[in-house]
């Protein structure tokens, strides 16, 4: 219930809402700045997530990365419709929080896809009867097939599956590794709108990822040392 609150219901209630007053590139950019929170909460309140310079500044590249690659007219919006955009930077806050709260499910030994399960369900729980007071379904009219279909897919991949791959990755590479998810994000839909949709790749697209790639090398730390070494050994021996 802890997980399906923080990570769920509060989430992509505060999300939802905002977005319909704000651009979903706004969105994004509020979005992706779930990994600095992350960097900050988990330094606070774990001990072995500490936060480092090279964290710190991968972050910020990376957060920088995403603004590029979105473009800087969603950059000039930010602080139009404060409000909203203040609920979609509370779901980053709270999405941040998940992500350490739910490392403990690895030391109490419970398995990634009962970890999903139990969160989804306990999530429904919570959000069905706020469902049935607000938008009172049975005044609606039915749905297409197409939406049921769209419903069942984003459920059981999007949802269902990414979520059995989240717990999987935060049991073995901690939160504010899980949370650089929000950096990708506007890389991998760049990416398929290209491959699907006829879209164009543009400079600002490739600079913003080269951008988030650097940001996460630079929070990885493992490519530092490496050309480190590469330059030491490139220097003539006397």
């Amino acid at each position: 219930f802890g997980m399906g609150l923080l990570n769920n219901a509060i989430l992509f209630t505060l999300i939802v809402w905002g977005q319909q007053y704000i651009a979903s590139g706004v969105a994004s950019i509020l979005n992706a700045s779930a990994p600095l929170f992350t960097v900050i909460f988990a330094h606070l309140l774990t001990s072995d997530e500490k936060m480092s310079g090279g964290r710190l500044a991968g972050v910020l590249i990376g957060f920088a990365g995403v603004a590029v690659m979105i473009g800087f007219d969603a950059v000039e919006a930010l602080g139009v419709h404060v409000t909203a955009q203040l609920m979609c930077l509370a779901g980053a806050v709270s999405y941040a929080l998940a992500g350490i709260y739910g490392r403990r499910f690895h030391r109490m030994g419970v398995s990634p896809m009962a970890t999903a399960a139990g969160q989804v369900i306990a999530s429904s729980i919570l959000l069905f009867p706020l469902m049935l007071v607000i938008d009172r379904p049975w005044t609606l009219p039915m749905p297409s097939l197409a939406t049921i279909g769209a419903l069942v897919g984003v459920a059981a991949i999007s949802t269902a599956f990414a979520y059995v791959l989240f717990f999987r990755i935060l049991a073995t590479a901690g939160a504010t590794n899980l949370l650089l998810v929000t950096f990708i994000i506007p890389v991998s839909a760049i990416l398929l709108g290209i491959l699907f949709l006829d879209e164009s790749l543009l400079p600002k697209h490739v600079m913003g990822i080269v951008l988030i790639g650097l940001g996460l090398a630079a929070i990885d730390g493992r490519p530092w040392p490496a050309l480190r070494r590469l330059r030491a050994s490139a220097v003539p021996r006397t």
